[in-house]
């Protein structure tokens, strides 16, 4: 049965790992490489993933089939100018043999219930521009486009 749950100490490994499959999944895609040096964790994962366990502005999820890891998600708060609190799915991401059962969808819930918990006016998550299945997906969940990044590069 598919099911979402915080994280743990003994999940860090195993989101590390989740991590790199994500990252290797996106970076080749179109905005991948930026993404991929600018907004991705960057390593030593498993240190970056133990300190956020202990952070009270972020939530780290595990995705699980029968109680086995199989996605992740990391949720934060994003204090605005005018006070109020903004939350910003960090990452998600689900083995690709395990999606379209369930599991994204728990993950999502568990993330809007402790943006819910922190009283956020919205929540933002991030879709690369070659991720088509990741943008139906939240506009699945009620999520809509907010803004759109525009890029021009200038190495060939």
């Amino acid at each position: 049965m598919e099911a979402a749950r915080p994280a743990t100490a003994d999940d860090v490994a195993r989101l590390a790992e989740l991590a790199r499959q994500g990252a290797d999944e996106l970076t080749p895609m179109r905005g991948g490489a930026i993404w991929s040096v600018r907004e991705a964790r960057p390593e030593p994962l498993e240190a970056a993933y133990l300190a956020l366990l202990d952070r009270d502005d972020t939530h780290v999820v595990v995705g699980t089939i029968d109680e086995v890891a199989i996605g992740l998600g990391v949720g934060r708060l994003e204090q605005l100018r005018d006070g109020r609190c903004l939350g910003i799915v960090d990452e998600l991401f689900v083995e690709p043999e395990a999606r379209s059962i369930g599991v994204g969808e728990a993950i999502v819930d568990e993330l809007l219930v402790f943006f819910g918990r922190h009283a956020c006016i919205g929540v933002d998550a991030l879709a690369l521009p070659g991720n088509r299945a990741t943008k139906n997906f939240f506009e699945q969940h009620g999520f809509v486009a907010r803004a759109i990044v525009m890029h021009h590069r200038l190495d060939s």
